[in-house]
């Protein structure tokens, strides 16, 4: 297996997204099985930013696509996801998983954020709470803070989110794959998925990336 990344996926998502979150474990089998030679890459993509209203946690709508759609994908992806009871603004986690980047802790905290609201309920716009996941994942709560009180991570943030614009992104999760080009080749052109999608998704979409066969697999 490669020591270097041959495959890329870059993800755009939202924290408070159930459907992102089911994603992670199609992603984990993902790096299971080509380890090293695949590159997740997280990007930003707020679906309620300022000033958009805000969801009712408690509404009707949101209760029912928690039944029919979320709690059934979540079973089958072995996620115990319960329904948060708060629907936060989700810029200052993305400000904190950038922060977290910064010391090698990126995935944790990324990952920790997100079990934080659909595992636990936590509010993750509150900014104590975030200083608290943070902290129990090695990051250092008290310059968290003061980067986030500058907004020290936000133009990246709104960075992510324009270049996903750019790209045609309307929803999350979306996925867009890529790979190096062979020697002497031009690469083929990324792959979009949509959706919470399965991992025989992806594994279709590599295999038309890589049409000799994933090297080293």
């Amino acid at each position: 297996m490669a020591s270097t990344p041959l495959l890329f996926i870059d993800v755009w998502s939202d924290f408070v997204c159930p459907f992102c979150y089911l994603e992670t474990p199609v992603l984990d089998q993902l790096r299971n099985a080509y380890g090293d030679a695949v590159e997740i890459r997280w990007h930003a993509f707020e679906l309620r930013p300022e000033p958009a209203p805000l969801l009712d946690p408690n509404s009707e709508h949101i209760a029912e696509a928690w039944e029919k759609s979320v709690r059934p994908l979540a079973d089958e992806r072995a996620l115990p996801m319960r329904m948060p009871p708060v629907a936060p603004r989700s810029r200052k986690a993305f400000e904190t998983a950038l922060f977290a980047r910064e010391s090698g802790r990126y995935d944790v905290v990324h990952r920790a954020i997100f079990k934080a609201y659909f595992e636990e309920g936590i509010d993750i716009g509150d900014t104590d709470a975030l200083l608290d996941i943070a902290a129990t994942c090695g990051v250092d709560p008290e310059l968290l803070e003061e980067a986030l009180d500058e907004g020290t991570y936000t133009d990246l943030v709104i960075e992510d989110e324009e270049f996903a614009k750019t790209i045609g992104v309307t929803g999350v999760p979306f996925a867009v794959l890529s790979r190096e080009p062979a020697p002497g080749k031009e690469p083929p052109p990324p792959i979009a998925l949509r959706g919470a999608a399965p991992v025989q998704h992806f594994e279709a979409a590599i295999e038309r990336l890589f049409p000799d066969g994933f090297p080293g697999s």
